[in-house]
């Protein structure tokens, strides 16, 4: 059965389609709790803003940083934040990476949009 997401905040329908989701055991660097990650959606649907924090971070067991880039997703009905997009989703290309090894931001990755569990409500179900 297919659900179509909703802002639980104004009600706009996000047009966010559950074909569309990552299976829930698929990992992701930026975790996954209480959130659900969509590899595609409706860009006319949401306002994006960059976001640059200056933190450490671990993006692996073995890797940290300082910078983490991301960018907020913001409902355009009402302007609440919904989610972000993360830079983690599945490789891109087929490449090891640089040298064979180095940390995973070496390897183009596909778009992540990660939505809060508690942003959403299911508008429909098919």
């Amino acid at each position: 059965m297919a659900s179509i997401y909703g802002c639980k905040e104004c009600g706009a329908n996000l047009n966010l389609h559950t074909i569309h989701l990552y299976p829930p055991d698929f990992y992701f660097e930026a975790g996954n709790k209480g959130t659900l990650s969509f590899s595609i959606i409706d860009s006319s649907k949401f306002s994006f803003k960059k976001e640059n924090k200056f933190v450490p971070f671990f993006e692996t067991l073995n890797y940290w940083g300082i910078q983490r880039n991301r960018t907020k997703i913001n409902c355009n009905s009402c302007g609440k934040l919904v989610g972000y997009v993360y830079d983690d989703g599945p490789p891109m290309t087929d490449s090891p990476g640089q040298l064979h090894m180095g940390p995973s931001q070496v390897i183009p990755r596909a778009p992540r949009y990660r939505f809060k569990n508690k942003a959403l409500t299911i508008t429909s179900e098919t």
